[in-house]
């Protein structure tokens, strides 16, 4: 066995949390023996705090417990990109397929404010978490990614998002990377430190009253209760917001499939290095690949990158020690090189990863049966950022009983179908995944928009 994973191995945004202060690194105190609440989170991330956040905003009477398995931010909400945006893993288009236009509209209106909500309340309860407007830049670097941005901002047009079309001059006033052909820019995305944000928002909680336990592992989410390792907690409501780690709760296997999301991050690179490459607005980067990559220039000028690719694991097994797959770090710096030639050989100081939930339909949801008194939110295949912000506040309104446009929003009530038994799942997300790989390679290869990315696009969510 490796020796235990430290608070400041999970991330560079924890390396530098503690860093700066390290009592960060101290765990919180378990549950001590049985206990009650009016409210039992489940779940210490972005949305389980968010949750309790809006819970005594709305009411601050309520007895609010949060639970974690290790730390606060110990899973995606400490190790993601950065990016808090306005996206939403299903399409506008599909979302109106779905649920109809008017509720197409609304959810995207809430994931635009949700970006704007979020940076008030970080000014508010003044949690330095390094966030930033700069919006996202998508580079187009072959004729088949031209042809899908333009389609993206012609879609965007249609449901009220802001994205603007740019040329490869266009593309230089925010980014200048390496054969540009074209690109967008939409300002609905902030860039933030993931941890510094965590760190913030569980001190407000706790200076607001709620409890926080962490190294507490629930074994079974009940009605009214939850069973862990150090005693059950009875509450009149009982919130689950557990991600990709709902996969290992009795009865989860197949309600998400962890998927890895790996990043790296160089070393602070020097200003004639970023006089050549740009990002000087706090603007988040993107391309428009089939497998999804993404960056952001660190408050303390590093890169930060990140990409899907990681392999998917038989059986939902969650592991430390898939964090860091060698290869696809590796080509995460290949990438980032190709991508910007000017940071070859600076070094690369931190690599890290983890998993993020993958519901079988790619559609997030919000949820709370009033009889047995569970909810829970989550499934936001790594868009999370913001939109566990907008589940937060939803799950509060439905718990308080408020009737807000919030709570009339497509996700609410949303039961995603279950995930096929392995092996089956095990081949339909390998095969998903070397289909948007190979889709790439054909598509830098030949310029010619690939079919069986079209035929795969039903399974992203698309």
């Amino acid at each position: 066995m490796g020796a235990p994973v430290t608070l400041a191995d999970v991330s560079l945004w924890w390396d530098q949390v503690v860093g700066e202060d390290p009592a960060a690194a101290q765990p919180r105190a378990p549950l001590d023996g049985d206990t009650t609440a009016d409210v039992v989170v489940v779940g210490a991330g972005y949305t389980g705090l968010w949750t309790a956040y809006y819970l005594l905003e709305a009411d601050p009477s309520l007895d609010v417990l949060v639970l974690d398995a290790r730390t606060a931010g110990f899973g995606a909400s400490g190790r993601n990109g950065g990016w808090c945006s306005a996206l939403f893993p299903v399409a506008p288009d599909a979302l109106a397929r779905r649920h109809g236009p008017d509720a197409a509209l609304a959810m995207r209106a809430a994931m635009r404010d949700t970006v704007v909500e979020v940076g008030g309340v970080t000014a508010a309860e003044q949690i330095d978490c390094d966030f930033r407007f700069g919006g996202t830049v998508t580079l187009a670097r072959t004729p088949p990614q031209v042809l899908r941005v333009a389609a993206e901002v012609q879609e965007a047009a249609r449901w009220g998002d802001e994205a603007h079309l740019l040329d490869p001059e266009g593309v230089a006033a925010h980014v200048r990377a390496d054969g540009v052909l074209a690109g967008a820019w939409t300002p609905d995305c902030a860039r933030v430190q993931p941890a510094r944000l965590v760190q913030g928002l569980a001190r407000v909680l706790e200076q607001r009253g709620a409890r926080i336990a962490e190294g507490t592992r629930a074994l079974r989410v009940s009605p009214r209760a939850v069973v862990t390792d150090h005693g059950t907690v009875r509450a009149r409501w009982v919130l689950r917001a557990t991600e990709a780690w709902s996969a290992s709760l009795p009865g989860g296997r197949r309600t998400v499939a962890p998927v890895y999301s790996l990043m790296i991050a160089t070393e602070p690179l020097p200003p004639d290095v970023w006089s050549q490459i740009g990002l000087a607005d706090g603007q988040t980067f993107t391309d428009a690949r089939h497998l999804v990559v993404y960056g952001q220039r660190t408050a303390d000028d590093r890169i930060a990158f990140g990409g899907r690719g990681a392999p998917y694991h038989l059986g939902s097994r969650l592991d430390a020690s898939y964090d860091h797959v060698a290869r696809v770090h590796e080509h995460l710096h290949r990438t980032l090189v190709d991508l910007f030639p000017q940071v070859d050989g600076y070094d690369v100081t931190h690599a890290w990863g983890g998993p993020l939930g993958v519901p079988r339909d790619w559609h997030p949801s919000v949820v709370l049966d009033p009889d047995t008194g569970i909810g829970a939110a989550g499934g936001y295949v790594g868009d999370g950022v913001g939109a566990a912000n907008l589940a937060g506040r939803t799950l509060a309104d439905l718990v308080t009983g408020a009737d807000t446009p919030l709570t009339r929003l497509p996700w609410v009530g949303h039961r995603s179908p279950p995930w096929e038994p392995e092996p089956l799942r095990w081949a339909g997300i390998t095969a998903a995944r070397w289909a948007t790989t190979w889709s790439d390679r054909v598509e830098a290869r030949t310029g010619r928009p690939s079919r069986v990315a079209d035929a795969v696009a039903p399974l992203l969510g698309r």
